[in-house]
């Protein structure tokens, strides 16, 4: 039996429809946004949520259809909103709608980014041309009209930034119905704009264009937009008619971004995939929207577009590849003593208690670090555990929501710990290691591992990434890892270019930080250099000096044995 493809960034929900993809039906949203009474709704959802999706479909369900055979009923009679009853079904085609997208506003300064949004809504005025023949309206608006067409007229801001308001006028006074107005991704341009420089310029032409559109407009039944965070009321949207503020921590729309567990079930049994569901859930699940548990959707569609084609393919973290993550970099670049030891805690399967702040603007990320758990919280990278009210405050219990969201993290401080090792100065170090100096070497690898962050949980591997890094650059030596040896595999090895003078090194975890603990784990390391003949194929090629240590790590913390 053919299965129905997945949609794999398919957005346009009439393009979904018409073409037959599988589709987890998100149409009682539509239900919600009719029941409660919000002249101004903001969804904020992590990127890949399905905001852009939603987004098209109200438009399709909304929108006065321009002529007969553009009627877009047939898209929704077989979905859930159609069941829920004539209250609802009467309300499909009833709108005009102003639809568009500042995805695309990602524009290293303030005059490309402004032009890409002036585009966007002359594509509207465009795609709104009937309004030439309308008999309602005047020669001059028609005249006004025209004038936006004219793309080189990007010099006078204020045009642009009142043509919103007067698009919805146009279209009340043509329908006489008031308008939806649905904008996309409102926050890309900002955020690009305070990663860019022009934050404040920016902030002021959206808040220009919105103040017009969603506050001081007679025209306007409802507006909604979309983001992955909320600007303050105060940077952006200040004077609104009390916007509705929708995100993660919101019990209402919860189950309408991202997949609830009956969803994915149904998903994977339609592609025969239900013995991954264990696999599924550990990777991709472990958000919670209000007191809804959901899933990423991207990465579930990706996983069973793999998946339904190789059964044994590895899960991957889909995510990681839809957008730079610098957020998380950033919070590392930032992290002290204190936001170091909370990351690892996160890392290694743990919590952090924050207090939560909706009201944090893109200008303030930087502010503090507080400021950034904040930003990855709403943008994904942290979830909810539970929550309680300390004082007038209420602080949450986070975690690293998942694996996929887990790699993001440990890949992310792997390459800040491979830049921390290029920048090092470990020539005090290395010399030691040379001189056989065990106290300098542990004191100096204890200094070290104290200003980091593991990304590994602490594990052996990790300390002989360490190693490795930090003796890779020795001059005058070679460094081999895991290099055959008599009757084992020596951990790391020294070789001297002269061919005089080899180091070999084993690694072992003590069961503690305890003295003793660190003592005998060193003891086991040198006994398995002796016990397995490390040194036997170094003997044979005429190195005459061989120093062996055994290191043994717990945490934070190492101990240093040779023995020559």
């Amino acid at each position: 039996m053919d299965k129905k493809a997945l949609p794999i960034g398919i957005e346009n929900f009439e393009e979904l429809q018409s073409r037959n993809y599988y589709f987890v039906d998100k149409t009682l949203m539509i239900k919600d946004l009719i029941d409660i009474d919000s002249k101004v709704s903001l969804f904020t959802r992590p990127r890949r949520f399905g905001k852009t999706l939603n987004i098209s479909m109200m438009k399709y369900f909304f929108e006065f259809p321009i002529s007969p055979e553009q009627d877009k009923r047939y898209l929704f009679e077989h979905l859930k909103i159609w069941q829920a009853g004539e209250n609802y079904r009467s309300e499909q085609g009833q709108y005009p709608v102003i639809s568009f997208s500042l995805k695309g506003a990602e524009k290293d300064n303030f005059e490309a980014s402004w032009h890409y949004i002036a585009d966007e809504l002359k594509r509207e005025y465009v795609r709104h041309s009937y309004l030439l023949n309308s008999s309602r309206l005047k020669d001059d608006e028609k005249k006004y009209i025209e004038s936006i067409w004219e793309l080189e007229k990007y010099s006078d801001k204020t045009t642009y930034e009142k043509s919103l308001k007067r698009l919805s006028y146009f279209l009340n006074k043509h329908y006489d119905r008031k308008v939806i107005i649905l904008i996309d991704e409102y926050d890309v341009p900002i955020n690009k704009a305070y990663i860019s420089g022009y934050y404040d310029d920016m902030i002021g032409f959206i808040r220009g264009m919105l103040h017009g559109a969603l506050k001081t407009n007679d025209s306007l039944y409802k507006g909604i937009l979309t983001g992955c965070l909320r600007v303050s009321k105060e940077s952006i949207f200040t004077g609104l008619n009390n916007p509705k503020m929708n995100s993660i921590l919101s019990s209402d729309y919860a189950k309408h971004y991202g997949f609830t567990q009956n969803e994915v079930d149904e998903l994977l049994s339609y592609y025969e995939l239900n013995g991954k569901r264990d696999e599924v859930r550990r990777w991709y699940n472990g958000y919670l929207f209000g007191e809804s548990e959901i899933y990423n959707p991207w990465s579930i569609i990706s996983y069973v577009d793999d998946h339904k084609r190789n059964y044994d393919a590895f899960p991957q973290s889909y995510w990681v590849n839809t957008s730079g993550n610098d957020i998380v970099k950033q919070l590392v670049d930032m992290a002290g003593d204190a936001e170091k030891e909370e990351i690892e805690n996160l890392i290694s399967g743990g919590t952090i208690k924050k207090i939560i702040n909706e009201s944090v603007t893109y200008n303030e990320i930087k502010n503090s670090v507080d400021n950034m758990w904040n930003f990855l919280f709403f943008t994904g990278y942290l979830t909810t555990v539970s929550y309680s009210q300390t004082n007038r405050d209420i602080e949450y219990t986070l975690k690293i929501p998942n694996e996929e969201v887990l790699y993001i993290y440990e890949k992310t401080i792997y390459e800040w710990f491979k830049d921390i090792l290029k920048k090092e100065d470990f020539s005090v170090l290395r010399k030691a290691f040379i001189d056989g100096d065990t106290d300098t070497i542990k004191n100096e690898l204890n200094d070290f591992l104290l200003n980091t962050i593991s990304y590994n949980d602490y594990k052996e591997d990790f300390y002989h990434g360490l190693m490795a890094g930090i003796l890779s650059r020795l001059p005058g030596y070679i460094v081999r890892s895991n290099r055959e040896s008599g009757s084992g595999r020596t951990d790391l090895t020294m070789l001297s270019r002269k061919g005089d003078t080899a180091i070999l090194f084993e690694f072992k975890i003590a069961k503690s930080r305890k003295v003793i603990d660190l003592e005998t784990a060193c003891k086991e390391a040198l006994n398995q250099i002796e016990e397995k003949q490390y040194t036997q194929e170094l003997i044979d090629y005429g190195y005459q000096k061989i120093i062996k240590y055994g290191i043994a790590f717990s945490g934070k913390f190492c101990r240093v044995m040779r023995n020559d």
